[in-house]
């Protein structure tokens, strides 16, 4: 697997895997992460897109089976600004990893780009809906650490936020 930045020619692929990862969610216990909303919109993605902030997984055959949203800076994520029931490891630079999915065609994709995307920084926050235990094992199983909670605009859910630095 490779990952790399998504182009236009790959929106329909992207919006597939979505649209594959909402039933995935759905059928397992996770119904209102994605499902309610359609979320991601496709307008979000054309964006995500064209400012290079959205990648995708590769096979080692070319087909796109894995896509994700990627930022790094300080202070990136208006929503990771007010976290309640704990507090973040760090305040410095960090990357995020947002609207993460696969097609399921193959083990580990998800792991394998937020293992590529900490080792772009070396510092990442992440957050997941409570429902989403396969989310929450994965980030576990990588060693993230549960910092507390966030709330995002998308909807009324609260968010289980995330954290790994290279250190910890």
């Amino acid at each position: 697997m490779q990952i790399r930045k998504a182009e236009k020619q790959d929106l329909g692929r992207i919006m597939e895997i979505y649209a594959y990862a909402r039933e995935f969610m759905a059928a397992h216990g996770n119904p209102n992460q994605w499902g309610p909303t359609a979320w991601p919109p496709e307008d979000l993605i054309r964006r995500d897109i064209r400012e290079g902030k959205s990648y995708v997984c590769v096979s080692d055959g070319g087909r796109v089976i894995g896509v994700f949203f990627f930022d790094y800076g300080k202070d990136i994520e208006p929503a990771y600004r007010v976290i309640t029931d704990g507090a973040w490891i760090g305040e410095d630079t960090y990357g995020a990893v947002h609207r993460i999915a696969s097609d399921g065609s193959e083990k580990g994709i998800g792991s394998f780009c937020i293992k590529w995307a900490l080792g772009q920084c070396g510092h990442i926050r992440i957050d997941t809906h409570p429902d989403n235990y396969v989310m929450q094992n994965m980030l576990k199983k990588l060693g993230f650490v549960h910092c507390g909670t966030i709330y995002v605009e998308e909807d009324e859910y609260p968010r289980l936020a995330f954290e790994k630095t290279d250190e910890g």
